[in-house]
């Protein structure tokens, strides 16, 4: 008779109970619903924000995300591409900030058609049978801004604007906002020049120069996003017209706080780009689960003076803790 030690008659026990736990643990990964996240860039401040929020909703609602988008907002065919790509994964839903409202209505349109529930935020497309719309109400800032800019020249005088890009439905709204005002409500105030800075700052710092130059005796101006507040806050500042040619910005860093505090920027508005990521993760992860939720969320912009910094409300906006650890 030939006997067996029991190690070895274990061995095969053990073999299976590890087989069924490798397998358990794979279909737990795959439970576990795949969101991907297309910023219409990944290289400004205003999307690392947004990332954070992205995040800290995937750990909430126990979901996994994909964040992949285009260094730069013009790239438009790379974000086509990694709509397309996505769509090819079968990820179950996709949150995307387009970069262009027509030129990326094909590639979410070709999502929704697969099954794949489409949310849009901050920036929209054209498209109709999203989840959800996500964004600041860019409309509003944008009349806030002009309303705002008339009150510091006095009702009277002569502005520009240093606009984002042509295409991007969040900043256009802005625009479109800030100029119908002017022409509706506000007569004594003349825009007298626009320059695209092409979502980038030393462009955008270019744009704001040629205007100053053109219009040595400009009042004020507006710039829309945060490459073309960067740009106006390096051409006022270099020409020693902080206080005299009047700023309104829009988004914010480390470097438009300290505008705002030397007298460069007048008064800046501010989204909470943290929520808008951590909502349009959850708007997904609601309707995976069987939920409507609702069609449209807009989020208010902040305006924010030099006298409100010291807020704590407006601390915790401008310097998150996951941003700025240990910063007071």
């Amino acid at each position: 008779m030939l006997l067996r030690s029991p190690r070895a008659s274990l061995w095969p026990l053990a073999t299976a109970v590890a087989l069924i736990l490798c397998l358990l643990a794979g279909c737990q990964r795959h439970t576990r619903k795949r969101i991907g996240v297309v910023p219409k860039a990944t290289s400004h401040l205003f999307f690392v924000s947004i990332h954070a929020g992205v995040d800290q909703a995937a750990k909430d609602l126990g979901v996994e995300v994909l964040w992949n988008g285009p260094n730069e907002e013009t790239d438009h065919a790379r974000q086509i591409q990694i709509v397309d790509s996505m769509v090819a994964q079968h990820l179950d839903a996709i949150a995307i900030s387009a970069t262009d409202e027509r030129a990326l209505a094909a590639p979410v349109q070709r999502a929704i058609k697969a099954g794949i529930p489409v949310t849009v935020f901050d920036s929209g497309v054209n498209v109709e049978d999203y989840v959800t719309f996500v964004a600041t109400d860019n409309y509003g800032a944008g009349v806030r801004a002009a309303r705002k800019l008339s009150e510091l020249i006095g009702g009277k005088g002569k502005i520009a604007m240093v606009a984002h890009k042509p295409g991007g439905t969040s900043t256009v709204l802005r625009e479109n906002g800030f100029q119908d005002t002017l022409a509706k409500e506000l007569q004594g105030v003349q825009m007298v020049a626009m320059q695209y800075g092409m979502s980038d700052r030393a462009k955008s710092r270019a744009a704001a120069e040629n205007m100053l130059t053109a219009h040595p005796d400009l009042d004020g101006m507006f710039a829309s996003s945060e490459a073309s507040s960067l740009g106006a806050i390096q051409a006022i500042g270099s020409r020693g017209l902080s206080g005299k040619v009047r700023l309104i910005t829009f988004d914010f860093s480390d470097s438009h706080v300290q505008a705002l505090k030397d007298g460069t920027i007048d008064a800046m508005l501010v989204q909470d780009p943290y929520q808008i990521g951590y909502e349009a993760v959850r708007s997904l992860a609601e309707k995976l689960a069987g939920r409507q939720p609702p069609k449209r969320m807009d989020l208010v912009a902040r305006m924010i003076l030099k006298a409100d910094l010291d807020k704590p409300e407006i601390k915790k906006l401008l310097f998150p803790e996951w941003l700025h650890p240990g910063r007071p």
